[in-house]
């Protein structure tokens, strides 16, 4: 992906703050991924597939749920997130 991306966050914030992504892993080999629902209906029928297919290849899936899909994740809920896992999937459904 060589073209700039530019991504806004929804919460009102007045000047964007600039940041660049981060580097994606070769592989998920050896690493811990994290699944978040925004418990959005449907948002696990994804997951819980994506779970098995992770889970079948051998790769340690831990499971995490936002409270409501109408506010950000709860700053102890990230922290938690960020100390368990290597990289995270968001599920978005409807």
């Amino acid at each position: 992906m060589n073209a700039p991306t530019t991504l806004l966050d929804p919460t009102a914030e007045s000047s964007p703050a600039g940041r660049s992504l981060s580097a994606r892993p070769a592989s998920l080999e050896g690493l811990t991924v994290g699944l978040l629902d925004i418990s959005k209906s449907r948002g696990d029928v994804f997951l819980d597939r994506l779970d098995a297919l992770l889970s079948e290849r051998g790769i340690e899936v831990k499971r995490y749920r936002k409270p409501t899909f109408a506010r950000i994740a709860p700053t102890e809920l990230k922290q938690l997130i960020a100390s368990e896992c290597d990289v995270l999937v968001e599920g978005l459904a409807d």
